[in-house]
C-alpha cells in the first residue's frame, strides 16, 4: 500500500511540472465575445465574432478545433494514465485543482500548438507531399479500424476527422524539422565534455524560504572557513574524502556530473583544472566554501548524454523563437462554455490509447524533403 501511495505521489509531482510547462500554452487563449476588445501591452484589436460553429472548441486565426478532435488526445491521454496508474488516480487533486483539470489543460496546449504550427507552415509554405500525405490516410485508416463501434460512438468521430487530425499532427512535426533543419547534430567532444567531480561544502547561507536565503554574518564565515581549513588539512593528511564528504558535505548531491555552464565559474575554474583523483584547495563560491575532488576528467557516458542534450536545447531556442513570434500576433478564441463541459469518458469499452503510437509508426522511417 505504501507503495502505491509512493508511485501516486510521484505521478503527482510528474503531472504538476508538466502542466506548469503546458500551462502557458494554454494562456494563450482569450475568452472573447461578440464586440469586446483583446488588449495587449503592444496594441488593441476590436475582435468580431458571430460564435463558435457546433462541437467547436477554439479558434485560433483560420484554424479551429472541434470537441471530437479533443477528445481522441484527451481519452488516449486518459487511458494511458489509467493503464499505469489505475482508475483511482483521478481521485487525486493538487491544491485544490483536480488532476482531471490539470489532463485536460495539458491536452488543450498540446492540441492548440499542434493547430498554431499548421498555420505557421502556411507562412513559411511548408506543406505534406503526396508521399507524406499517403501515410497520414494511411495511420488514420489503421487507427480507426482499432477503435470499437462503441468507440466511435463516444468519441463521436469519423475516419476522416482522424485523417484531418493526423494530417495536422504531421504538418506540425514537418514545420517543426524544417525551422531545426540548420542545426549541426554533431557535438565535439570537447564541447559536450562532462566531469565526474565529489565534493565537501560548507554553506555560508541559510535557507529562510523555498526560494529565499540570507548570507551568513561575517563571524559564522569565519568558523565555516575554519571548518574548511581542518577539513583541507586532514584531506592532505591523509584521510579518505569520501568518509570526510559523507559526514560534512551539506550539499544535496555528493558527486556531480559537470559540464561547461553547469556551475559558478570559480567552481568551474578549477573543477576543470584537476586531474584524475586530485583534490583541490578551498574553493569560494556563492553557496560557501568547498573541496572537491576529480573523479573523472572525461564520462563518456555523460557527455553522450550531454551530446543530445545540448542539441535538444538548441532546437528548442532556434523553434521557440520563431513559434512565439508568430503565435503572440494570432487572435485566439475558446469557448469557454463548451469548454466547461467536457469531462473524461469512463467507459469499459473506451479502451484507446495508440493514436500517438500509430502515427510514431508510420512516419518512423521518414525524413522530411523541403524545397528550397
Amino acid at each position: 500500500m505504501e507503495k502505491k501511495k509512493n508511485t501516486v505521489r510521484k505521478f503527482g509531482n510528474a503531472i504538476r511540472r508538466m502542466t506548469a510547462l503546458m500551462l502557458g500554452l494554454t494562456l494563450m487563449f482569450s475568452v472573447c465575445a461578440c464586440g469586446q476588445k483583446e488588449e495587449s501591452e503592444n496594441n488593441t484589436k476590436l475582435i468580431l465574432t458571430t460564435g463558435f460553429a457546433r462541437g467547436e472548441i477554439f479558434r485560433i486565426g483560420s484554424v479551429s478545433c472541434m470537441k471530437s478532435e479533443l477528445m481522441v488526445y484527451l481519452t488516449n491521454t486518459q487511458n494511458q494514465y489509467e493503464n499505469v496508474f489505475g482508475e483511482e488516480i483521478w481521485q487525486q487533486d493538487f491544491n485544490g485543482v483536480t488532476l482531471e483539470e490539470n489532463v485536460k489543460e495539458t491536452v488543450l496546449a498540446r492540441i492548440a500548438r499542434v493547430k498554431s504550427m499548421t498555420l505557421l507552415a502556411q507562412e513559411m509554405n511548408v506543406s505534406l507531399s503526396e508521399e507524406e500525405q499517403a501515410l497520414c490516410t494511411q495511420a488514420a485508416e489503421t487507427y480507426f479500424s482499432s477503435l470499437s463501434e462503441r468507440e466511435r460512438e463516444l468519441l463521436e468521430i469519423t475516419q476522416e476527422q482522424i485523417n484531418d487530425m493526423y494530417q495536422d499532427y504531421a504538418l506540425a512535426d514537418k514545420v517543426y524539422h524544417y525551422i531545426i533543419r540548420d542545426i549541426n547534430p554533431e557535438i565535439s567532444d570537447d564541447e559536450a565534455r562532462t566531469i565526474t567531480i565529489q565534493h565537501i561544502l560548507l554553506k555560508t547561507t541559510t535557507p529562510v524560504g523555498a526560494d529565499d536565503s540570507y548570507a551568513m554574518s561575517e563571524e559564522e564565515k569565519s568558523e565555516r572557513y575554519a571548518l574548511a581549513v581542518e577539513l583541507s588539512e586532514r584531506l592532505e593528511a591523509g584521510e579518505d574524502f569520501e568518509s570526510l564528504m559523507e559526514l560534512y558535505n551539506e550539499a544535496d548531491e555528493n558527486t556531480l556530473f559537470v559540464r561547461h555552464g553547469d556551475m559558478d565559474e570559480t567552481f568551474e575554474d578549477v573543477a576543470f583544472s584537476l586531474e584524475n583523483g586530485q583534490v583541490s584547495g578551498i574553493v569560494e563560491t556563492p553557496q560557501g566554501y568547498e573541496i572537491l575532488k576529480c573523479v573523472s576528467t572525461f564520462d563518456r557516458e555523460q557527455t553522450d548524454k550531454n551530446k543530445v542534450e545540448i542539441v535538444r536545447a538548441q532546437r528548442e531556442q532556434v523553434f521557440g523563437e520563431q513559434y512565439e513570434s508568430f503565435v503572440s500576433a494570432l487572435t485566439r478564441y475558446l469557448n469557454e462554455e463548451l469548454w466547461e463541459e467536457v469531462r473524461l469518458l469512463h467507459d469499459a469499452e473506451l479502451t484507446t490509447t495508440d493514436f500517438f503510437e500509430v502515427y510514431n509508426r508510420c512516419f518512423a522511417d521518414v525524413t522530411f524533403a523541403f524545397e528550397e
